[in-house]
């Protein structure tokens, strides 16, 4: 778990080239290590692996990843069009295998894609290229080994998630982590003034979080630590899930459609409670965060509870604020807030990363026990549609505040 006061961790956003290299060669053996998992569940096969529009057949995300890195680094694409690409790939046909923006995600089960030994020598050579490349590179022009980068560590946890999602093993590098150190209390925060986003000083920046403006806080209290299991069991055991005056009119219309009495991966029976983690069936530990509830379990929670999902603003503003009790980094974490642009975003060269998302997916904050260290940041906005319960989230609260008035809104919205 990390603390507000204790962000100190290195980051791939103003890594040197040497400590860039270091990252890229150990995102590479996370991949592999991750991938392998897949290989002795019998998941390496397309055909082996369940069509679930929440992942990837792993053999193709492996082929992707690399792909990603050639096509920005070494290929020397300024961007993500189809015809950007400066050189050919060293593999015949790859783009028409894992462009991402060319080939539909429920082809992907339907390709004839090369065998893992293929795949595995081409991301090897990807790698070894770029490495070399890497050593000869101005400093100052990092930009697609950063990004290279950071869409591997992202895949990297998105195939920790899909292991969970299909029941298979984890590997050891993944350290699931133990309950929560920090005691859980509510932090009082008077607000005020304060930035929202990045600065172009601070290194290399996701698009959306482009640029750092000027935003009010208005008064607020926020829990120090996440919403336990025994926290969100007590909601469980009251009927939470049958009681619809706590859900959203989405919320109630998801509840119809799944026949969901508890969060994803629990399993409830004569006063014994139990989870499913990576195949394997464990008691449920009352002190660990709830995890795998999406945000309408989250915001009806908050409802039964008295309490209300944090804003993003109020999430940067405490994760910044230098209070040593605001503690986060074991799970991402649903906010209230809608995904939208900061005022005077544009794309960068990986177009499709944010714009395509804006107003139809949901603000998450923090990073979870998957994330790599490398990639925490308080200003990194993840993002995923209200249903989603697969990913590594869980929530925290806050007090329910006196409404806010429309004058000072309108100030928290206007930008500088």
């Amino acid at each position: 778990m990390v603390s507000s006061m204790k962000l100190t961790q290195p980051s791939f956003r103003t890594a040197s080239p040497e400590q860039l290299a270091d990252a890229l060669q150990d995102a590479r053996d996370y991949t592999l290590a991750l991938f392998d998992c897949f290989l002795s569940a019998g998941l390496d096969a397309p055909a082996r692996v369940p069509y679930l529009t929440i992942v990837n057949p792993p053999l193709w995300e492996l082929g992707h990843i690399a792909w990603f890195s050639e096509w920005f680094v070494l290929r020397e694409a300024q961007s993500s069009a189809p015809a950007a690409a400066q050189h050919p790939s060293i593999l015949p046909k790859a783009d028409s295998w894992f462009d991402s923006n060319a080939v539909a995600h429920q082809t992907r089960w339907k390709l004839d894609l090369p065998d893992v030994a293929v795949l595995k020598n081409y991301g090897d050579e990807v790698l070894n290229r770029i490495l070399e490349k890497l050593r000869h590179c101005d400093p100052s022009n990092l930009y697609s080994y950063r990004l290279a980068l950071a869409h591997e560590d992202m895949h990297g946890e998105a195939f920790a998630y899909t292991l969970q999602t299909l029941g298979a093993a984890a590997p050891r590098q993944l350290a699931i982590p133990a309950a929560p150190a920090c005691p859980q209390m509510d932090i009082h925060f008077v607000g005020g003034e304060s930035q929202l986003g990045s600065k172009p000083d601070q290194g290399f920046v996701f698009d959306n979080e482009k640029w750092a403006h000027k935003i009010f806080a208005q008064e607020f209290s926020i829990q120090s630590t996440l919403v336990s299991n025994a926290q969100y069991k007590e909601f469980v055991l009251d009927g939470g899930y049958q009681k619809t005056q706590f859900w959203s009119a989405a919320g109630c219309a998801w509840l119809m459609r799944e026949k969901r009495l508890a969060p994803r991966y629990w399993l409830l029976n004569n006063g014994q409670s139990f989870c499913v983690r990576f195949g394997t069936r464990m008691a449920l530990s009352d002190n660990e965060p709830v995890c795998h509830v999406n945000l309408h379990e989250a915001q009806a929670y908050c409802n039964w509870a008295g309490r209300r999902l944090p804003t993003e603003t109020e999430w940067e503003f405490a994760a910044l604020s230098g209070n040593a009790d605001f503690c986060w980094g074991d799970l991402w974490e649903w906010t209230s807030t809608p995904f939208e642009p900061y005022p005077g975003f544009s794309a960068d060269r990986y177009q499709e990363y944010s714009a395509p998302w804006f107003n139809t997916h949901q603000v998450l904050r923090g990073a979870s026990f998957a994330t790599k260290l490398r990639m925490r940041s308080p200003h990194y906005r993840n993002f995923f549609m209200a249903e989603r319960d697969d990913i590594f989230v869980g929530f925290r609260t806050c007090t329910v505040n006196k409404l806010t008035t429309p004058e000072i809104y309108s100030k928290l919205m206007r930008s500088p």
